[in-house]
């Protein structure tokens, strides 16, 4: 018995070590309405779409999705030349309620999560980031397919 105690808390202490170890991407001090209402205003003006990666800090595969993509030099080709990409922090405590509202009720998948919005806000996609998991990872070839298939030239038929 105090092997198998010795042996979760060995493994609560890596997991928490791992996760600590992956950079903060949620900037948790700013409104995320207005974090998106300025997306959308960058997103119009270059012809994007938004992506809104919903989740938080205390996420771990919130933290792990960030770096994947920021570290696939393919993927983050495709989402430079095609989206504004943000980083929503979902408030675990207080409102959260209007802003889930206007992204279309994302939660109901889990986090993280990815909002495709188009340019004038309106919500054309939500992503499960579920199915694009491979065992303690993201699968890239999964992760480039979801974001190739919902660029502005793909969603409005110009490939």
């Amino acid at each position: 018995m105090r092997k198998h105690i010795i042996t979760l808390l060995l493994a609560l202490v890596f997991a928490l070590s791992a996760q600590a170890q992956l950079p903060k991407v949620y900037d948790e001090t700013i409104d995320p309405m207005a974090q998106i209402d300025q997306a959308l205003t960058q997103a119009k003006q270059s012809g994007k779409y938004v992506v809104a990666q919903v989740g938080g800090n205390w996420c771990p595969w919130c933290l792990r999705f960030a770096q994947f993509v920021k570290n696939d030099t393919t993927i983050a080709q495709v989402i430079a030349d095609n989206y504004v990409f943000i980083h929503v922090n979902y408030p675990q405590k207080g409102a959260a309620e209007p802003l889930l509202k206007r992204l279309g009720n994302p939660g109901r998948f889990g986090y993280p999560v990815l909002v495709v919005l188009n340019a004038d806000g309106q919500v054309i996609h939500i992503q499960d980031s579920s199915f694009l998991e491979s065992e303690k990872t993201y699968d890239a070839k999964k992760v480039l397919r979801f974001f190739k298939n919902w660029t502005p030239s793909a969603v409005q038929g110009k490939q």
